[in-house]
This record gives C-alpha cells, sequence and structure tokens, in this order.
C-alpha cells in the first residue's frame, strides 16, 4: 500500500494565541494592529505567545473584513553595507511586530522622480527611506507630497526646523569623542580616511573629527577620500604610512580600517605599536581582526526601530506607541590603538 501522507499540521489562529496568553481575541487584536489600549506587560506576553507559536496574521482577512492593509516599503540603495543593512534589520523588526508587511525596494544609483513612483505598490502607501548616501537623499526629495514618509538620514538638516519625520545619530559628536581619545594617548594629530558625503555639505564623521583637532590646537590634515570598501580605504592610506610622524588614523567606517590595516602590515607598520587605527560602526567582525578593532559602536537597529515608530504615529498618531529610544554612539576600545611611539 502507498504510504499515506503524514498528517498536516494546522496553522496558529488568533484564539489559539489568546488562549495560551490568557487574554481576549479583542486584546491579541489590539496588539496585532499597534493599539495603545494594552499594558506593556500584556503585550510582550502575547508578542512572545505569538513567536512561539509561529502565528501569521490573515493580511486578507483583515482586508475584506474592511481592515486596512498594513505595508510599508522601505526605500534603499544597499543591502549590504553594515549600517544600511542593521537599519532595515530594524525598520523590519518593529513593522512586522506591529502587524505590518515589508518590502524593500532597491534604488538605483540614479532614480528619478517617475522611478520611485513606480515603486510603490499603491498611491499614497507608507514609506521609510534609508538615506545614508546621495541616492537615498534624492529618493526623500522624490516621494510625491501625499505619501506619508519617515526617513533615516545621516544628518540634521543644516538650515531649518528639523523635520519632525527624520531620524539620525549623532555621528559628529561621536567622530569628535574618537578624536580626542586617540590624542589623549599621545598622538600629535590624527589623519582621517573619510565616507562619501549623502550631501554637498561635509559628512558628520569629518566634521566631528575636525572639531576636535580644532578644538585642541593641533594640526588639521587633509582628509584622505575614501569610499565604502575595504579597498578604497586600502588605496587610499598606501603612500601616507611611508611618513613615520603619522601615528595615527580614524576611519570613516570599519571597512574602510581593514583596508587600513592590510596596508600598514604591508608597509611595516606595527599596529597598535607605532601605529593606532580606530575604525566607525563597529560591525561584527571587527571585535575578531588581529588586532581587534578600537571603533564608535552607533545603534543602528534601534535607529531603524525608531524610524519604524516615527512612521506609525503619523499614520496612527492616537493608537500607535511611543518612539522607542536607540543607544548613544559608544567609543570601543580594543587592541589597535595606543600611544605612539616613544
Amino acid at each position: 500500500m502507498p504510504a499515506q501522507d503524514a498528517p498536516r499540521t494546522r496553522s496558529a489562529s488568533i484564539w489559539d494565541v489568546a488562549r495560551v496568553a490568557g487574554v481576549s481575541q479583542q486584546t491579541v487584536s489590539r496588539v496585532i494592529n499597534g493599539k495603545a489600549r494594552v499594558s506593556e506587560a500584556t503585550r510582550a506576553r502575547v508578542l512572545q505567545v505569538i513567536a512561539e507559536l509561529g502565528y501569521r496574521p490573515n493580511r486578507l482577512a483583515q482586508a475584506l473584513a474592511g481592515g486596512p492593509v498594513r505595508s510599508v516599503t522601505v526605500l534603499t540603495s544597499d543591502t549590504a553595507l553594515y549600517g544600511a543593512a542593521a537599519t532595515l534589520r530594524g525598520m523590519e523588526e518593529a513593522a512586522r511586530t506591529a502587524g505590518f508587511s515589508v518590502g524593500i525596494s532597491v534604488l538605483e544609483r540614479n532614480s528619478g522622480q517617475a522611478d520611485i513612483a513606480l515603486r510603490l505598490n499603491r498611491p499614497g502607501e507608507a514609506v521609510m527611506v534609508i538615506a545614508f548616501d546621495d541616492a537615498g537623499v534624492r529618493a526623500l526629495r522624490a516621494l510625491p507630497a501625499d505619501v506619508p514618509v519617515a526617513a533615516a538620514v545621516e544628518r540634521r538638516p543644516d538650515d531649518g526646523p528639523d523635520d519632525p519625520w527624520q531620524i539620525w545619530l549623532d555621528d559628529r559628536a561621536a567622530a569628535a569623542h574618537a578624536t580626542r581619545y586617540l590624542l589623549s594617548l599621545g598622538h600629535q594629530t590624527v589623519h582621517y580616511v573619510a565616507i562619501p558625503s549623502s550631501t554637498s555639505a561635509l559628512p558628520q564623521r569629518t566634521q566631528g573629527w575636525q572639531d576636535a583637532l580644532g578644538a585642541a590646537g593641533r594640526p588639521l590634515p587633509e582628509p584622505l577620500p575614501g569610499g565604502w570598501s575595504p579597498r578604497s580605504g586600502y588605496l587610499a592610506v598606501r603612500s601616507l604610512l611611508a611618513d613615520r610622524s603619522v601615528t595615527a588614523i580614524l576611519c570613516g567606517n570599519d571597512d574602510l580600517a581593514l583596508g587600513v590595516m592590510r596596508a600598514a602590515r604591508e608597509a611595516g607598520r606595527d599596529i597598535p605599536g607605532d601605529l593606532s587605527v580606530v575604525g566607525f560602526d563597529d560591525s561584527p567582525p571587527s571585535a575578531y581582526l588581529n588586532p581587534s578593532l578600537t571603533t564608535v559602536r552607533l545603534d543602528f537597529e534601534g535607529l531603524g526601530r525608531a524610524c519604524f515608530g516615527l512612521l506609525h504615529r503619523r499614520l496612527d498618531p492616537q493608537n500607535a506607541p511611543a518612539v522607542p529610544a536607540w543607544s548613544e554612539p559608544e567609543l570601543i576600545v580594543r587592541e589597535s590603538s595606543g600611544p605612539p611611539p616613544a
């Protein structure tokens, strides 16, 4: 006889969640839909049961019942760079917890207004933008006026009031802190390998580095233009490292620092014996390099969750929960930094 098919496992229902969590079906529905009339303890218990049972809300049923199909599109030019990827992860996690489906649309470098509009599933659909680079900034500016949007941006507006629907990390203060740390070790100045800017202005990290050197009255070298990759960091410093008076380099991200460390080894420069290298972002590999990388830790995931929180408040100001906080930048001191050679 042919083997019988294995019994099909029934998907968890909203009633299953309510029964296991010890609450009503209406309470589960409020949690799924991000309503405010639920205590934090109850919300946490319901979300835990949802995760344990693998429950997935039926979006089609919600729509047929007259409820909105809750979805959001994230526009980003890159899903590989650590900062953008971690921000995207935070956005998706927060949106999913609130019962929103998330679509991701990767921007071309020259995306225009017509192209941006075509990327939205429906007119007026909610959007989040990761605008850490010029492509993201252009996309943010090109969105139609009727689109509810929140954005994670590189910097606060250079002039005029802050946009209440934009959010950012204080890269400038963090870069200044990292520079002061290197000066405190005894380095006479700090060289800098810069990431590209999202606007015509100097990147926030470049400005913070300049702030710290200027306040300390130290020489201000020309920033070395880099890209986003280890190769661009490697190429940026090869000639610089022949100068033995160069004892400290701050890098605009950890990938640049990886390339700088490679170039230093080829130049016979010991890290940190006669050259200190500091990165930015605290990407996961930085703790496992040899030597491990001193770097600035940025809470990109927290920024992404907060960005969705802003959007949720914009869409449902009466019921959306408060926008979650994120951690301030933190200098993580490891093995790649130390005093200059005697």
